[in-house]
């Protein structure tokens, strides 16, 4: 389970994001611009996972800075990516390290996948789920 910073200026998608996070087990928290999510950061304790668009209102890269100024507040800070434009070589290379890029639109399997494969991290179990019997 981890806590995932929802940055998307769309806000059918980011509460679409949310939702299939939450159903994982996954705490979520949300910003819609680069200026809340880093106020966001400054206040919230324990945020695994920095999950932003690429771009963001009118600016095509804006989760790419987003994303360096995030790192450099929180090293260690794990960035998933998300696009429904083509992605080029040169913003490829302006990525963090480590980090991962799924293509919009994406599915609740991608996305879990995603942050499984990319960053070990496993779904928990949703606060209104029932608990798996043994």
């Amino acid at each position: 389970m981890a806590l995932v910073l929802i940055v998307e200026d769309e806000e059918q998608v980011r509460v679409l994001s949310e939702s299939y996070l939450r159903e994982q087990g996954h705490r979520t928290l949300s910003a819609s611009t680069t200026e809340e999510a880093l106020a966001v950061l400054d206040v919230a304790d324990g945020v695994d996972v920095l999950f932003t668009d690429l771009g963001l209102k009118d600016d095509i890269q804006g989760g790419l800075e987003l994303a360096k100024k995030a790192v450099g507040r929180r090293p260690g800070l794990k960035v998933l990516y998300v696009t429904g434009q083509s992605v080029t070589d040169g913003m490829k290379a302006m990525m963090i390290e480590g980090s991962a890029l799924l293509p919009k639109p994406y599915t609740v399997d991608q996305l879990q996948t995603a942050l499984v494969v990319h960053f070990g991290i496993r779904p928990g179990v949703a606060p209104n789920s029932p608990l798996p019997s043994s």
